[in-house]
């Protein structure tokens, strides 16, 4: 009767034990995230989140601006898309929803919205259900006919009025009126205007009479398309072979000197524990301290470029590799180096066809999925020590109206991350052997 009776306790003790630890856990989880909420001052981020600039850069990574510029100095006007020189429009050519000659232009900004410039740098803007607001460059100072009361959609000052259509957007300063129209898709990423392939069906290309008489079709618009000034389609291939390479020489670098290095941490290999110690605890400082803090050092040491990216890798994952090699080490079957022993093979050959056949599946599998991961670190290192695609990126961000652009280098990044996850796992199964083909 006493046994029932403590066991009886007993339960009710582990069931009051069970009660308590599924309370406590959902309250100290929801203490952690209160304190987050106040500690990060969420409150306070909400009210400073700017998100018609998000929605702004959102639109702009899938469409496009086409510019049209006066200079109130010289009454000089430009066309160009995205603003540069490398889109502008050839002398002579415009677009064709811009009509009006000498002084007097008519820009439509779609949805009924119309720009016209006119004589002395006035400038009116028509805009459906709300009137036409007129701007002049008077004494030094924009002056308009706008109430104090203005929508959200208008800043306007004796400085600068800027104007915010659903299409485009008109800027006037002092010493310029700008106006934006907005447009789906990436132009000029084939061809920039000054190619004579530019708005060229392919058909013509392929099948058509020479255009270019000094070049044949297809020679002509893959020299045009490759140089693109614009997109940099060369330059962007390079810098994704500079990203995979500076992943693949910091990986296999990494595991080269890592091999050697993980018998001397191993205890079964290395008996002298002074050496073991040493040796874990180099491979603990490299690791501790991550690659992009590695990068910042040798970038100041040896200066930027791919080289140094490699080595940050290197050195991170010198230290990973020797930890997880050392690891299997440990965990080798002694039958298999006694087996090789009684052949009266020299430590050496020991190693060599008793040890490493055992742990080649988890250097390989390990190795591999680095290389995978490090071509992902390799975009944010290149983007510090000036190689690869990240510079590129870096380069369109800091724009900060390029981000079509900015689109189109993350769209390669993700595709190489997945072709890179593919070709690892294709090898792996290569190396290793799949898990069906050893039934």
């Amino acid at each position: 009767m006493s046994d029932v009776t403590a066991l009886q306790a007993n339960a009710a003790a582990l069931f009051n034990r069970k009660k308590l630890v599924a309370f406590s856990v959902p309250a100290v989880i929801f203490v952690y995230l209160v304190y987050v909420f106040f500690a990060f001052d969420i409150p306070s981020l909400a009210q400073r989140a700017k998100w018609d600039n998000a929605v702004t850069l959102a639109s702009d990574s899938w469409s496009y601006k086409t510019h049209v510029t006066r200079d109130h100095r010289g009454d000089n006007i430009e066309y160009a898309i995205e603003g540069e020189r490398k889109g502008r429009y050839p002398d002579g050519q415009r677009p064709d929803w811009v009509t009006g000659e000498g002084d007097t232009l008519t820009v439509a900004l779609g949805d009924g919205a119309v720009v016209s410039l006119l004589p002395d740098n006035r400038t009116e803007i028509a805009i459906p259900d709300f009137g036409v607001i007129e701007a002049a460059l008077i004494d030094g100072e924009v002056r308009t006919n706008l109430a104090d009361d203005v929508p959200e959609w208008i800043n306007a000052s004796p400085r600068r009025v800027a104007i915010r259509t659903e299409n485009g957007r008109v800027t006037i300063t002092r010493s310029k009126t700008e106006i934006f129209r907005y447009a789906g898709g990436w132009e000029l990423f084939y061809f920039t205007l000054d190619s004579p392939y530019h708005n060229v069906p392919v058909s013509q290309v392929l099948f058509g009479d020479q255009i270019d008489p000094d070049r044949s079709n297809v020679a002509g618009a893959w020299e045009d398309f490759w140089g693109n000034a614009m997109w940099r389609h060369g330059d962007v291939l390079w810098a994704i072979g500079e990203t995979i390479l500076m992943a693949f020489l910091g990986t296999f670098g990494a595991a080269i000197i890592a091999l050697p290095l993980a018998f001397m941490a191993a205890k079964r290999f290395a008996p002298v524990a002074i050496i073991r110690g040493i040796t874990r605890r180099i491979f603990d400082f490299v690791r501790g301290v991550d690659a992009l803090i590695w990068t910042v050092v040798l970038a100041r040491a040896f200066g930027p470029g791919p080289l140094t990216g490699a080595l940050a890798i290197l050195i991170t994952d010198t230290g990973t590799f020797g930890k997880i090699f050392s690891e299997a080490l440990e965990n080798v079957d002694e039958k298999q180096i006694e087996g090789v022993a009684s052949t009266g093979a020299k430590p050496v050959q020991r190693y060599r066809f008793g040890v490493i056949p055992q742990i080649v599946p988890v250097l390989l599998a390990q190795i591999l999925y680095f290389l995978e991961s490090n071509t992902r670190s390799a975009t944010i290192i290149g983007a510090i020590t000036g190689g690869g695609i990240g510079l590129l990126l870096t380069q369109a961000m800091q724009t900060q109206k390029d981000w079509e652009e900015v689109a189109y280098y993350i769209l390669l990044v993700v595709l190489m991350v997945m072709i890179m996850d593919w070709f690892s796992g294709w090898l792996r199964g290569k190396l290793i052997g799949r898990a069906e083909d050893k039934h």
